[in-house]
């Protein structure tokens, strides 16, 4: 692209904005049912949109080199990060022993892994074996309802994550800009006000439903229901999934704002922001004040986390660990 999408700039960093709040709101909402209703609405939708938006730009996957370009880009940042928030948290939680397992990601690097995986998925699907969506698309939704029987191992190399949200990836894949301008319609606007409202007090007036649904990592045997019936109920999450999805783009302003230059630097926010969430974690801060004050301070304090990674500097010091080159540094 000799132009960057408006469009797809804000939703990207809108996205990673609701990364980083959903993040650093976790260790809360279990004492705090506003808090807990608010991560459940968010985790309906920001992860599948994200994801969504990766399949979107995923089109080049023809192009000669791509592999090789999926391993510098994906893997080796992953290994390096890897032994760097292991490291990390060694120090930080004073653990007893230091274990590197490239095997199970860290924490939000379970990412980095399943696009990998995602994208050798894709040539599968739509290179070798040369499906259409209509195909594609109930083949990948099978493999995320059969992944869910796997059990103990779905963790490893993030794998229930990776065909739980394929679907995601595979429609992104697919959709053509027209798609999302179809969305920008003022009455699919006003339906997905009311749809996102809709599925928040929805969570308020539900709150032991479990969120480990939404996360992707957990088996049907943790899902705290009857295993016959948990492919049903992920097909329900799916549908919701989709739904509020398409709410969140029906809503993503398409012109040129002040925050819609740093929506190209998702993935440093994406690496960095655990170190600072994490240690917020540890320090055990809980909820001050009182927790409506505290949700808007946790807001605010997001929202400046993700512009300040997303900075010049920041990216430009940090490019070489996540890029492996220092040419933002060399601008500098």
């Amino acid at each position: 692209m000799t132009k960057r999408d408006f469009y797809f700039d804000n939703a990207k960093f809108l996205l990673i904005f609701l990364v980083v709040f959903g993040h650093a709101i976790q260790s809360l909402i279990e004492t705090d049912p506003l808090l807990l209703s608010l991560y459940k609405t968010i985790y309906f939708f920001h992860m599948p949109a994200f994801i969504l938006v990766a399949g979107y730009f995923a089109k080049g996957i023809y192009k000669k080199g791509h592999f090789t370009k999926l391993i510098k880009k994906l893997i080796i940042p992953y290994l390096i990060f890897q032994l760097i928030y292991t490291l990390y948290y060694y120090f930080l939680r004073d653990e007893q022993s230091l274990t590197v397992d490239p095997f199970n990601p860290q924490w939000s690097l379970w990412f980095l892994v399943s696009m990998f995986f995602w994208s050798l998925l894709l040539l599968l699907f739509v290179h070798v074996f040369k499906l259409s969506l209509k195909a594609a698309l109930p083949i990948s939704v099978a493999l995320g309802l059969l992944v869910g029987f796997v059990g103990d191992y779905s963790t490893i190399l993030s794998i229930s994550r990776t065909f739980v949200f394929f679907p995601f990836f595979l429609i992104g894949y697919f959709a053509d800009r027209s798609w999302f301008y179809a969305l920008k319609k003022k009455p699919l606007r006003l339906a997905a006000i009311f749809s996102l409202t809709s599925a928040f007090l929805f969570m308020i007036l539900v709150p032991e439903w479990s969120n480990n649904w939404l996360l992707g990592s957990h088996s049907y045997e943790n899902s705290g229901v009857q295993t016959e019936i948990s492919p049903l109920i992920r097909i329900i999450i799916y549908t919701i999934n989709i739904w509020l999805v398409a709410s969140f783009f029906a809503l993503t302003p398409e012109e040129n704002h002040f925050y819609t230059k740093w929506g190209k630097n998702t993935l440093y926010v994406y690496l960095l922001h655990g170190f600072i969430i994490q240690f917020y974690r540890e320090a055990d801060f809980g909820v001050f004040i009182n927790p409506y004050v505290s949700l808007l301070l946790i807001m605010i304090s997001s929202w400046l986390l993700t512009i300040l990674l997303s900075t010049n500097w920041v990216t430009a010091f940090t490019q070489p660990l996540i890029e492996l080159k220092a040419s933002r540094l060399k601008r500098r």
